[in-house]
């Protein structure tokens, strides 16, 4: 069952590879979408796949990689129908 979701991940979360992080662990899961960096200083994900694969890639966005410091994750869900490519991208 494929679905897709929105995360806005606050915390210290430019500048520490937190966007290769995601990526990385967004392909491992293939799962599809983007990462792109806010003007906020956040992060937004987009990502599309099976329901257990985005429950893991959640748990990750909370973790981080070493040097993040995540301090909030809000999830929304996304209209899957949405054209999100057939890969995983860093923007």
């Amino acid at each position: 069952m494929s679905h897709a979701a929105r995360y806005l991940v606050q915390g210290r979360v430019q500048g520490v590879g937190f966007r290769w992080f995601v990526s990385r662990t967004a392909q491992r899961l293939r799962l599809i979408g983007w990462v792109a960096n806010l003007p906020d200083g956040g992060v937004e994900v987009v990502a599309a796949g099976d329901t257990s694969r985005l429950g893991e890639l959640e748990q990750a966005l909370r973790r981080g990689p070493p040097a993040a410091h995540v301090t909030h994750v809000e999830k929304a869900e996304y209209p899957h129908e949405t054209d999100l490519g057939n890969s995983f991208e860093i923007r």
